[in-house]
């Protein structure tokens, strides 16, 4: 194994993981949207967008916004536009965002877990989310019984 550089594999199957809308290459979609189940992204998407399933944006693809993902996100393309700065386009992932060497994220990109490959470009501010309901409960020292 001396010399020999090991590289992670990310395997996209998009029916296994509920793929059920597309925007393809040379498409481009905006406004206030809302996608059931997976949605792969080849073209561009811009707006208020929720996805609640997975969401994959392509090499090639750009989506810029307000993006709430629901499930995980797969970056192979853009997120943000190539002048803009972290405000313009923020995406949040309540599971994990994987950012693959072809991956640019110029925009603000929050995610539950984050994986970023050798040479994913991540020139916008990343951070984790803390899942709200992992916090301790509490138990009132005056009643026992709750």
């Amino acid at each position: 194994m001396a010399g020999k550089l090991l590289q992670d594999a990310l395997t996209i199957d998009p029916v296994a993981m509920n793929i059920t809308s597309r925007v393809s290459a040379g498409c481009r979609l905006q406004g206030d949207l809302v996608f059931e189940g997976g949605l792969l992204v080849e073209g561009e998407l811009h707006g208020q967008i929720r996805v609640n399933g997975r969401l994959i944006v392509w090499t090639g693809g750009r989506v810029t916004g307000r993006i709430k993902v629901m499930g995980d996100t797969y970056l192979f393309g853009h997120l943000g536009s190539d002048g803009g700065g972290p405000a313009d386009s923020q995406l949040e992932c309540q599971g994990m965002a994987c950012v693959s060497r072809s991956g640019v994220s110029t925009g603000t990109l929050m995610a539950r877990r984050l994986q970023v490959y050798e040479g994913a470009q991540l020139k916008g501010p990343f951070r984790t989310l803390v899942a709200g309901d992992q916090l301790p409960v509490l138990r009132d020292a005056i009643d026992p019984d709750r």
